[in-house]
């Protein structure tokens, strides 16, 4: 005897249990024949005793569509109801959404290198693989529906009976020869879902697979962007660095000629070629980044680290217009993969919830067997060799220690982590979007403010200069000054990068560019499709100061005015 939850059942033959239970309950309701209908009820005992004794109602089992488990709903998830810098006009809140939203930059090799790595990159080439890898096994769980195994066989056996045996006496002959082949059927039917629960976990997963793909093209994207600029930047403060080298190296022939005519001491010519080995040494250092960067932008477009530059040329920071067009925190939901991902993910683990269920119940299957079979060769393919077997049967797990109900709390424990994680993934992308967008704000803020110092640090120089030659400030004020100069042209060109650097930032977070994938127009888009070039403000006007002065002080590029 076997107690199952609160049901005791007794482990017998079919013939034994119909005997002793079907049969006074059939008497009992009228039936006086019910012995032609006693597998069926057999059946019927043994899926309520099945429904009894395991995780999921009767009720619940039809109304899932006679699947036992949870039917999944899409959790809940957080999101802001605005953006925190909603009310800046700069901030666009529309429907609208930048598909192609690199073209902003109106940089054409910007363009190219996005379409290059969209069409090379190794790391989106491998989460297509896996797009393929997960189509691949909703397909071996769609093939569980239908027989699971059909097997032709066959073979032959020459066999060797002992004469000495117990019962061997008619044996007439020791050894004979047996022929046989045929052909095998096992269909085990899914009467609780079981394979059903597997597709729709699987189903959902395949669909977590494109999202992961989508994720990764938009990882992509925004590094590849990412990449670009910090070069440029970089590229920048090695030609600002540079201008101040020839700047520095002026200022030494002009104290070294003081330092000979006996107007100045050697100090002051000490102090010159150590602030003008220190800048160099600062563009050697920017060297290095930039080579970093260029390698780094070769492994994106799936290729090994070259020459970059030799192809790409110097060129400015990319323009980044004063608006973004950014919807409302609740696209997030709909717009980033990664954040679909998540939720497919769960989607996955719900269902696998119901195929750990399914092994509380008995399965019930069909198996056949239809072959021939004889002594001799010849005589294989008669019919008189013909032999078969057909008929249903059932399994049922018991006495398992508790091992099925854990496998379904596992699955369960598993199913509420990755709601969590869900959840999570949605406060990380609204996280995210507004870090893009507070640098993108605020570093056109600051790099007004630090365009500004540029030119008052550059007047400064020119002023130092002169009052040097005319012999009314010492050296320590212009080494001073310069260095003032080089620091704050070197962050200038960082703030106008990081203005670039924090759009990119925006638009990954929101999720923008994987749409690319469903349109046959390439990365780059329609000409017509760009945005107007963006009012750059004009440089700054040279004074009269700098008109007076024999030396080039380096200016800042033209910026964009907030």
């Amino acid at each position: 005897m076997v107690k199952i939850g609160k049901v005791y059942l007794l482990v017998k033959t079919e013939r034994y249990l119909t005997k002793l239970s079907i049969k006074p309950f059939m008497q009992s309701i009228g039936i006086k024949h019910p012995a032609p209908i006693g597998r069926i009820a057999v059946g019927l005992l043994i899926a309520w005793v099945a429904t009894s004794s395991g995780c999921t109602s009767l009720r619940d089992y039809v109304r899932n569509g006679f699947k036992v488990g949870p039917n999944y709903c899409q959790p809940d998830a957080d999101v802001a109801d605005q953006w925190i810098d909603a009310d800046d006009p700069r901030i666009s809140t529309n429907e609208e959404e930048q598909i192609r939203w690199w073209t902003v930059f109106r940089d054409e090799k910007l363009n190219g290198l996005i379409d290059e790595a969209y069409r090379q990159n190794l790391s989106l080439r491998e989460a297509g693989c896996r797009v393929l890898e997960a189509r691949a096994q909703l397909g071996i769980a769609t093939g569980q529906l239908f027989p699971q195994s059909q097997n032709v066989t066959g073979g032959y056996s020459r066999d060797a009976f002992s004469r000495l045996a117990p019962n061997t006496e008619p044996i007439q002959t020791a050894f004979s020869d047996q022929w046989n082949y045929g052909f095998n059927l096992s269909w085990e039917l899914d009467f609780w879902g079981r394979f059903r629960r597997a597709i729709e976990s699987n189903r959902a997963t395949w669909t977590a697979s494109i999202e992961d793909y989508d994720a990764t093209l938009v990882t992509l994207l925004g590094d590849v962007a990412s990449n670009y600029v910090q070069m440029r930047t970089v590229q920048e403060r090695i030609a600002c660095t540079e201008a101040n080298v020839q700047l520095q190296r002026e200022t030494l022939t002009i104290t070294e000629a003081r330092f000979r005519g006996g107007t100045t001491s050697e100090l002051d010519v000490y102090q010159a070629r150590s602030t003008l080995e220190q800048t160099q040494a600062q563009v050697a250092e920017l060297e290095i980044q930039l080579r970093q960067v260029t390698n780094q932008l070769c492994i994106l477009l799936g290729k090994p680290p070259e020459e970059l530059l030799n192809r790409l040329g110097r060129a400015p920071i990319p323009t980044a217009p004063t608006d973004a067009v950014v919807g409302i925190p609740a696209d997030l939901l709909r717009r980033r993969p990664d954040v679909r991902q998540a939720e497919r993910l769960a989607a996955a683990q719900c269902a696998e919830i119901g195929v750990a269920e399914a092994n509380f119940y008995p399965a019930f299957s069909i198996n056949g067997t239809l072959g021939y079979s004889a002594q001799q060769f010849d005589n294989v393919f008669r019919p008189r060799a013909f032999n078969s077997s057909v008929g249903p049967s059932f399994h049922w797990d018991v006495l398992n220690y508790g091992r099925l109900q854990n496998d379904v709390r596992y699955q369960d424990a598993k199913f509420q982590e990755l709601v969590f994680a869900y959840r999570q993934k949605v406060l990380n992308a609204n996280r995210e979007a507004e870090n893009g967008l507070v640098t993108f704000l605020r570093a056109q803020r600051r790099t007004k403010h630090q365009a500004t110092s540029v030119q008052q640090a550059q007047k400064a120089v020119v002023v130092v200069l002169a009052q040097y030659k005319a012999g009314t400030a010492d050296f320590t004020r212009v080494t001073q000054v310069e260095q003032t100069l080089v620091q704050q042209q070197d962050v200038l060109a960082q703030a106008r990068g990081e203005i670039a650097t924090g759009l990119v930032q925006v638009y990954r977070a929101l999720g923008g560019g994987w749409q690319i994938r469903l349109d046959d127009q390439g990365t780059s888009g329609a000409p017509d499709a760009l945005p107007p070039n963006p009012v750059a403000a004009p440089a700054n006007p040279p004074t009269s100061v700098d008109a007076d002065l024999p030396i080039a002080i380096p200016k800042p590029s033209p910026i964009t005015s907030p």
